[in-house]
């Protein structure tokens, strides 16, 4: 085979322009230009190749010379379709790179690709070499067989399911059919290039759908060696180490056209414009996504992302309508709050002297300075939190059995039914065989396969559980230096707002010191998480490289785990302290409990009369709101920002300009990772309405408009500012599932706690109902205040100026417990309403936790995974297949016994002739 190179002698465009000149009754003569595509053949005469006519000019009697289209997914012959392309370039290494090159393209030319180079002198920058790989079809039918990738044999018969009722409610949210079914159903098998005929092969060019040529290709760059032959340098293997080493600098497939319009070639399917028209416009938001359409051109992989990203999308409206139900609850009732009106009442707040909160800097202050708060906590502290706590638990579980169901109708329909075993065995990752020397044999494949020794595969654990323990325990520790940031800063605050209803007139009222001192501590927070982050991403990659897993599934569900959990402490940590440990530890005055002991004099936290759901709901926004704006700006702002000089001098000049390589090998790569990083984000976002929900019932809301903004953001990443990626398929979200299911469950169990322990609901109840008083919160204020001896305050815990701010006028003070007041017999010891109310909130959540679980299970018994009529259409499917494979190999059986009858038959008669005449001649009379 000879490689075809850029403009050489061998290879000569001439554009030859044809005029015809035709007078017609309406008016001019019109020129017809041709391009003629010369090539020198092997004898030495030019042959022609294709000849395709560029455009039809009407009023011009002159010739003039017209640019070939460049913007073309073919090779220069307009036949051979690119199936993957890679770009270097000459550096001061250059000698050794091309060596690598040079035997990585032989290579590549013994398993039977097809090379075409692209000169430097060619592209916009005048040093970049652009390489074109076609696979041909002996190439594609050889590596279908071995990866037993599923092609159409007959289209389907079976009738697809009836639309539901009301149809035409949902019209406007519909797409057109030829965007969201893109191509027929058919049944489908393994290819067996031993059974071409068997399958629907009407065109070898086209049977092979660009997104599997590419995967195929793919696959053999990924195990082409680049060393000399004769040598077996097992490192020396694959586009991987080509890539970074710097021998290539990219390696992509090909977009099939411009995204802003239609491919100039009839061939090209214009799959990428038809993506941003109807799916990547953010105008699109209230449209269906055109899934199958998404699957053909990304891949299965891709697909199955965005179907659980808009179904999850589409179960979060439920959730946040809910949501702004039991807020607007909280709102209605506002007045009705009479906790808050004691609090702020002059007489009744106003006229109560709390303990201080810190020592030496923390005064004594009146309990109507935190009048806002108080009202603000009423707002996600009521009677409607219990109930959408108890709602939230039942939707989780709603959304992934029916997520499952949606899952087994993708499968089947995306045939994918039998995929994780073949995976499992044919896609071993290309780092397995290169680093793993040793071999054994495979029971089920009966080869030779390279394996992980077990002792190796125990020290790489060992080594990877040390990591992941140190930097969990760094994540900690950050979190402890945040706490202990927020214990020592609350006395700056105090000491700055000592009086905020006298000093501090305006802002005192809105700004207390622990509004002041959560907000501050949330966004330092955020801003150590974002830090830790980036390093979180590189040593999970490290440690999940170290392992050596053998196939890619393996691979992510390694790196999903770890990410996950160093997630998980970084961004829940916080929410965690706040909801589960702060104000529950603290004692009482003359008896304060300390963070470090009494030496490092940080008292540990209290909560404000209004309680601690009000700072739980503000770091729950902080950090998840935080989070959100900052990945869109990631996501959305930044590649823009990056692209859109290339992007708007590409949109403003013919396509002739710039070739369909160089358009893309502009665009950003989209990494192995990069599906990794998208799910990441979501789950996160999954914990902070499961886990915390009952703090804030706008979650889902905040949620559900990311989300819608976040489908758009991504489609139109993919289509417009990013490579074509690799198609690959998936089954399921992998490893993401069990992941979901676990926050479900945890999510049951950290509501019922908070609603027991930060809310002030149990004690609220406990004093309505248990006390007789079952008409009227009125007293509750009081009841839930301890008295306290200001004399018996140790000098260490009062106030550097003493108690002279409120002119001694009393001898007392309170604090947020339930204790005897002194001089009673048990002096500051827990009341026994403290145990009743302590009971209650233990019986609560056993209550909660069986109810919601029960539901949980019975919802997950009642609704099976896969729909009836998936398992009946499934089983259809194997038994026509089953019929059409036996029908078929009967015909061959036949063809085969008559052609071998045809072939037989003139021999036996012409042995019987034989026969004939050597008798005669042995009857007849001697002469």
């Amino acid at each position: 085979m000879r490689r075809i190179t850029g403009k050489t002698k061998d290879e000569t465009l001439i554009e030859l322009q044809s005029v015809t000149e035709s007078q017609t009754e309406d008016g001019p003569a019109v020129l017809t230009a041709f391009t003629i595509n010369l090539h020198s053949d092997e004898n030495g005469g030019n042959s022609v190749s294709s000849v395709s006519e560029r455009a039809t000019l009407p009023g011009h009697a002159e010739t003039e010379k017209l640019q070939p289209n460049k913007d073309t997914v073919f090779f220069r012959d307009g036949v051979r379709r690119i199936d993957y392309v890679l770009s270097y370039v000459d550096d001061k290494d250059g000698e050794k790179k091309q060596e690598r090159r040079r035997e990585f393209e032989a290579n590549l030319e013994k398993q039977g690709l097809e090379l075409e180079t692209e000169d430097k002198s060619d592209s916009k920058d005048k040093k970049t070499y652009f390489l074109k790989i076609h696979a041909p079809w002996e190439v594609l039918a050889h590596y279908a067989d071995i990866l037993k990738i599923k092609v159409p044999f007959k289209l389907s018969d079976i009738p697809h399911a009836h639309d539901v009722p009301l149809e035409w409610l949902s019209h406007p949210f519909r797409l057109p059919d030829h965007i969201m079914r893109p191509q027929p159903d058919y049944f489908t098998y393994p290819f067996d290039k031993n059974k071409t005929d068997f399958f629907l092969i009407n065109d070898k060019d086209t049977f092979f759908p660009p997104s599997t040529r590419n995967r195929i290709v793919f696959y053999i760059l990924a195990r082409c060696p680049y060393y000399k032959e004769g040598r077996k340098e097992r490192d020396k293997t694959g586009i991987k180490r080509l890539l970074s080493n710097g021998t290539y600098t990219a390696a992509f497939p090909l977009h099939d056209c411009p995204y802003w319009k239609r491919a100039r070639n009839a061939e090209c399917e214009s799959e990428r414009y038809n993506l941003y028209k109807h799916w990547a416009r953010f105008l699109c938001f209230y449209k269906e996504q055109p899934l199958n359409l998404i699957r053909k051109y990304y891949g299965e992989k891709i697909g199955i992302y965005f179907a659980w990203l808009g179904f999850y999308t589409e179960m979060l409206f439920f959730a946040a309508v809910m949501g702004v139900i039991c807020f607007t609850y909280g709102v209605l009732s506002y007045e009705d709050n009479r906790s808050s009106k004691e609090i702020c009442d002059p007489h009744i707040g106003g006229s109560i002297v709390m303990c201080p909160l810190c020592d030496k800097k923390c005064p004594f202050w009146k309990l109507n300075s935190t009048c806002l708060s108080s009202w603000q906590s009423h707002l996600f502290d009521n009677e409607g939190t219990v109930f959408f706590a108890i709602f939230m638990g039942i939707w989780v579980t709603l959304f992934l059995e029916f997520w499952k169901r949606r899952q087994a109708r993708l499968e089947y329909e995306w045939d994918l039914v039998d995929f994780e075993e073949e995976q499992q065995q044919l896609q071993i990752r290309s780092e397995f065989e290169i680093r793993c020397t040793n071999k054994r044999l495979n029971k089920i494949t009966q080869e030779m396969e390279p394996y992980l020794p077990i002792s190796s595969k125990c020290a790489r654990f060992c080594l990877s559980f040390a990591t992941v323990i140190f930097w969990i325990s760094l994540i900690v520790a950050c979190i402890i230096g945040v706490i202990a940031y927020r214990l020592a800063v609350y006395a700056a605050f105090a000491s700055i707002i000592k009086d905020p209803m006298r000093k501090i007139q305006v802002v005192g009222r809105f700004i207390t010191p622990q509004l002041a001192t959560s907000v501050t501590a949330s966004c330092i927070n955020f801003v150590i998480i974002m830090i830790l982050n980036f390093f979180y991403e590189r040593v999970a990659v490290w440690i999940t490289d170290m392992e050596i897993p053998k196939t890619h599934l393996e691979y992510e569900n390694r790196l999903t785990m770890k990410m996950f959990l160093f997630q998980f402490v970084n961004y829940y940590s916080s929410c965690f302290y706040v909801a589960f440990f702060k104000g529950k530890f603290v004692g009482y005055p003359g008896d304060y409990t300390y963070m470090f002991g009494k030496w490092s004099k940080l008292r540990n936290e209290e909560c404000d009369p209004g309680g601690c759901l009000i700072e739980l709901t503000t770091q729950l926004v902080i950090v998840m709101a935080g989070k959100q704006l900052w990945g869109n700006i990631q996501e959305a702002l930044l590649p823009l920002m990056r692209n859109w000089w290339s992007n708007r001098k590409g949109r403003h000049h013919p396509e002739n300009h710039s070739s369909r390589w160089e358009q893309d090998h502009g665009l950003l790569n989209f990494s192995q990772l990069g599906l990794f990083y998208e799910y990441l984000e979501m789950v996160i976002q999954f914990g902070f309405i499961t886990l915390f929900v009952a703090s804030f019932p706008l979650a889902p809301l905040l949620a559900l408009c990311n989300n819608i903004l976040e489908i758009r953001v991504d489609s139109w990443k993919f289509t417009t500012q990013f490579r074509r990626p690799v198609a690959s398929k998936a089954r399921n979200i992998g490893a993401w599932q069990e992941i979901l299911n676990a926050v479900a469950i945890l999510s049951v169990v950290t509501n019922a706690f908070i609603m027991a322990f930060t809310s002030d609901m149990i004690p609220r109840m406990v004093f309505l109902y248990a006390s007789g008083k079952n008409t009227s919160m009125s007293g509750y204020v009081n009841n839930s205040l301890s008295i306290f001896n200001i004399s018996q305050i140790p000098n260490d815990n009062m106030p550097e100026e003493g108690g002279n701010w409120f002119d001694n006028t009393t001898s007392t003070c309170r604090y947020r417990d339930y204790r005897y007041p002194p001089g009673h017999a048990s002096e500051y010891d827990h009341t026994m309403q403290f145990w009743n109310i302590l009971a209650a909130k233990m019986a609560f959540i056993i209550i909660m936790e069986h109810v919601v679980f029960g539901v949980k299970f019975f919802v997950a018994w009642m609704i099976p995974d896969v729909p009836s009529v998936v398992k009946a259409r499934f089983k259809r499917e194997r038994y026509l297949i089953q019929e059409y494979l036996h029908n078929y190999e009967v015909e061959k059986v036949k063809i085969q016994m008559s052609a071998s009858f045809m072939t037989e038959q003139p021999s036996e008669v012409s042995s019987m002739t034989d026969k004939q005449e050597v008798l005669s001649e042995c009857l007849e009379p001697p002469s």
